[in-house]
């Protein structure tokens, strides 16, 4: 395939998974909505009021929703890489959840007002943690804050923005891949991708001050834990590891 052909495909991709994203927020910025007005926001933004634009909690809807639209992307290309009903069972419900949370946390932003992209540096809203020594962040991936905050040795490269991101190079040889190599490098792939989302997950349950946000966080923490777990045993029995 030629690079042109190449580009075109890639961008055409692209907007389908932006507007995946896309179309949920809208679907579910009313819901999101409701629960947001009639949550118990005790530990939330009340007393402040709207998070604003530099807050940790507009920070992670932004960066959480680039990640995941990436998770979204890896999965729509695996299933059509192998025939396993395993690993396309996986990528489906990787899919349609990391694509329902995209479309949440962009309905916060359009409820709360604010842009969807920053011209900050990925991970900015992290620099709190840091500052503070990452107190109650017990658990995280040492390797993975390095990138987290602004200032960390993490340095975006050939596509991948944050920690955990796969690069358009190994995106590439997904795409390239067939059968048992294509689940193997797919279950490489969104094990690493899902470690960077968990303790990106577990610095917003830390930072985050509004009670709804911060549940979701936590629900993705669990989530893609236990699917990290689940993608082990599956690299296991095909021989390989993460």
């Amino acid at each position: 395939m030629s690079d042109g052909t190449t580009a075109v495909g890639r961008a055409s991709r692209q907007p389908l998974v932006a507007g995946i994203a896309a179309a949920l927020a809208l679907l579910t910025l009313v819901t999101v909505a409701v629960l947001w007005l009639t949550s118990d926001r005790s530990e939330g933004t009340t007393d402040t009021g709207t998070p604003k634009d530099t807050s940790a909690e507009a920070g992670f809807a932004r960066d959480m929703s680039v990640h995941h639209q990436q998770a979204v992307e890896m999965s729509f290309i695996v299933r059509d890489r192998t025939t396993d009903d395993e690993v396309r069972r996986l990528a489906f419900d990787i899919a349609s959840t990391q694509a329902t949370q995209a479309g949440m946390l962009q309905g916060w932003l359009d409820m709360w007002g604010l842009d969807k992209t920053s011209e900050d540096p990925p991970m900015t809203w992290m620099k709190n943690a840091s500052s503070n020594g990452m107190d109650g962040m017990e658990g995280m991936d040492p390797g993975s804050m390095k990138g987290m905050g602004g200032g960390g040795a993490y340095k975006p490269h050939d596509g991948s923005l944050m920690p955990g991101m796969a690069t358009n190079t190994q995106l590439d040889e997904l795409r390239k891949a067939k059968g048992k190599a294509a689940e193997v490098l797919y279950l490489k792939l969104m094990t690493a991708h899902h470690k960077g989302g968990v303790d990106m997950a577990k610095g917003a349950v830390e930072l985050v001050k509004d009670s709804t946000e911060k549940h979701l966080a936590r629900t993705m923490v669990q989530g893609q834990q236990s699917e990290i777990q689940l993608m082990a045993d599956m690299l296991k029995a095909r021989g390989a590891s993460a």
